[in-house]
């Protein structure tokens, strides 16, 4: 019994031996394993990281203009000459540039003046009520600034839900309430009120004041420029897609990967509403720059966005009828598509004259003659499938359906496309664009039109940064 004893207990304590190993090396792998899956993420974030700033080097700079702003502005809380002149309040100027300083001149200086506006008439406005309210008396002064605290919030919160409010002053709105409850809320138990609230609001000017002077200075990125390529790119884009689906249905083409991104590129100009309006507000509140004078038409690039959208929705059910399940006989198509291929290449070609009139800002002579072409290859369409109406040519049911389907969106794309010229002159009217012939004959002098190498390089540069976004 007591050999048997020792031998189990020695069996015992060899099994605990090998369970403790193997269960080190199980905790050991699943740690190298999971260093491993931690290095690569981390490499693939820094990688990505780069490929964007190298894509555009803009968003490298802006980092270090940030950087530059706090450095001078954390100057009013370290050296004591200017920390005697503000006080303990040097840090609401620090906290202004990070709120403040945007990617765009526009945002920066939309966000700097509103900042200053709402907490300047807020301030002046509580520090109204707390005198009122003091003079009143202990008993009363609570509830009268508790009825102003509850009616001025109230007002100034529905004010954000009108359109032209919440387009152009939503951020002073929402830093109006914040410095009104702020300061109403404190002045109760602080007696030196005027004092405080001129100290902050000096230092908010500090801190708006650096961040826009160094927005402008250090190679500004301008969001009317940003609008203005974003438009010019929507136009090709319109013209490669609705260029490229014709050919696709008509020539019934092998599509490769290239050809299928310009034929779907219809799809960022119906998405590009909200960028549009937003670069076009903050357009709004820079001043002249390159190309763009003073109170430049920036609405009139929403409404060729909008008809854009509306031309790339038709686009859009072009491009639903090449994927239909109801094909058309190859000999209906053949006798389709030279009037078709015609329409969609005048159409494409007046888009990209349309492009080249925005970018070079020059009133186009060659428009009028395009857009005659484009009138004149749809009603030659329009004559050929009235053939078909007629009986001279007959034609299964369901194939005439998807004929006359695809017919119909190319005459609504050409009227689609009228339209987009139609908003284009009135750019041309509003902006004052030169006269092509005008601009020929001043090339050899320097014109405020003409786009210099350095500008063209910046073009180019924003096109590839939103297509890549």
């Amino acid at each position: 019994m007591t050999i048997n004893e020792g031998v189990t207990k020695e069996t015992e304590w060899r099994i605990k031996v090998d369970g403790v190993i193997w269960k080190r090396g199980e905790i050991s792998c699943i740690m190298w394993t999971f260093i491993a899956s931690l290095y690569f993420k981390l490499c693939e974030f820094i990688k990505k990281s780069w490929e964007i700033g190298v894509n555009d080097p803009r968003k490298f700079i802006h980092c270090v203009k940030v950087g530059i702003t706090l450095t001078v502005v954390s100057l009013f809380y370290y050296l004591n000459p200017l920390y005697d002149g503000v006080g303990g309040n040097a840090m609401w100027a620090v906290m202004t540039v990070v709120v403040v300083f945007e990617y765009t001149a526009g945002s920066t200086i939309y966000k700097g003046i509103n900042r200053i506006c709402g907490t300047t008439l807020a301030g002046l406005l509580a520090f109204g009520v707390h005198w009122v309210a003091s003079k009143a008396g202990e008993k009363i002064e609570l509830i009268i600034v508790g009825v102003f605290l509850f009616l001025i919030a109230s007002v100034a919160t529905f004010s954000r839900f009108i359109p032209i409010i919440k387009a152009r002053s939503d951020y002073g709105v929402m830093i109006f309430i914040l410095t009104f409850s702020l300061v109403s809320i404190s002045g109760y138990r602080i007696d030196e009120l005027f004092d405080i609230a001129k100290s902050r609001i000096s230092t908010i000017i500090i801190g708006t004041s650096l961040c826009i002077i160094v927005c402008l200075i250090i190679r500004p990125v301008w969001a009317g420029l940003d609008l203005y390529v974003l438009v010019i790119g929507n136009l090709n884009k319109l013209a490669d897609s609705f260029q490229g689906c014709v050919a696709q249905y008509f020539e019934e083409q092998t599509s490769d990967e290239e050809s299928n991104k310009k034929m779907m590129a219809y799809k960022s100009v119906l998405n590009s509403k909200v960028t549009e309006e937003t670069m076009a507000n903050f357009a709004r509140w820079e001043p002249p720059h390159g190309k763009f004078n003073f109170r430049h038409p920036w609405k009139q690039y929403l409404k060729i966005g909008a008809t854009m959208r509306r031309c790339a929705s038709c686009i859009e059910a072009l491009n639903g009828c090449i994927n239909s399940e109801n094909k058309t006989s190859y000999d209906i198509k053949k006798i389709m598509s030279a009037a078709s291929m015609k329409v969609g290449a005048n159409s494409a070609s007046v888009l990209r004259e349309l492009a080249i009139t925005i970018k070079t800002m020059t009133k186009s002579n060659k428009l009028d003659i395009l857009v005659i072409e484009m009138n004149n290859g749809a009603q030659e369409l329009q004559k050929l499938l009235k053939c078909y109406d007629d009986g001279k040519i007959e034609i299964p049911i369901m194939e005439i359906i998807e004929v006359v389907s695809v017919v119909s969106l190319l005459d609504e794309i050409v009227v689609r496309v009228k339209d987009i010229v139609k908003c284009v002159e009135e750019l041309s009217d509003l902006a004052k664009f030169k006269p092509a012939v005008l601009a020929k004959c001043n090339k050899s002098k320097p014109a405020d039109n003409k786009i210099s190498p350095e500008d063209q390089n910046d073009d180019e540069r924003i096109i590839k940064t939103l297509q890549i976004v």
